[in-house]
């Protein structure tokens, strides 16, 4: 998604409201979730930016998290909304334009972006998160191209961009194979990135 305006924002998001609503299923979880789940607190109010069909949102809800999803296909906010419902979960789905309204100020203590990048967001995304909170971030980088995610260099990462664009945030984590993964390799076109805000958490204990 893009911060364009007028038309071609329209024309924009009604590719994706078309995309969405014909998918099967709600996508897959990110690997960046999947492989430190074991960072995660036991609870907390967590943000699915630019969420999709929100495979990601009901992976942290089932987890006991209060989930907030944006996104600005009305379609796949719907198909959210209504898939959570049924399996009585927590996610609280929100049409947004995230450019132009992104997220107030120390809401969140979990902050997840999945394939979607607008650098302009960097800092509102830091702080979003509450002190110690964390940011969860998994897309696309320029030196591998498998034929999937975005076709134009703009929206994909350069070399380490995402620990410059988050250079305030303390790093537990992050992960760029290119240019060195094989085909083999299910993360040689990503960059994954987990960082907290810095100050101190509330104390969480798991399975409280």
């Amino acid at each position: 998604m893009s911060g364009n305006s007028g038309s071609a924002g329209e024309s924009h998001r009604l590719r994706w409201d078309e995309r969405h609503g014909q998918a099967d299923g709600f996508g897959s979880v990110a690997q960046v979730l999947l492989r430190n789940a074991h960072l995660l607190p036991a609870r907390g109010r967590a943000l699915d930016l630019a969420c999709g069909r929100g495979a990601n949102a009901l992976w942290l809800a089932e987890r006991g998290w209060e989930v907030h999803a944006w996104d600005f296909s009305p379609v796949a906010v719907e198909r959210l909304e209504a898939e959570a419902k049924r399996r009585g979960l927590a996610v609280e789905g929100q049409v947004r334009d995230v450019v132009a309204r992104p997220p107030e100020r120390e809401v969140f203590d979990l902050v997840f972006v999945g394939h979607f990048l607008e650098r302009s967001l960097a800092p509102a995304l830091v702080e979003a998160l509450r002190p110690g909170g964390l940011l969860f971030y998994q897309t696309f980088v320029r030196e591998v191209n498998r034929g999937r995610g975005p076709g134009g260099d703009h929206w994909r990462l350069a070399p380490n961009e995402l620990l410059r664009l988050f250079a305030g945030l303390r790093v537990h984590y992050y992960r760029e194979d290119a240019p060195f993964g094989g085909d083999a390799d299910e993360l040689a076109d990503l960059a994954l990135l987990v960082a907290s805000r810095p100050g101190r958490a509330a104390s969480i204990p798991k399975g409280s």
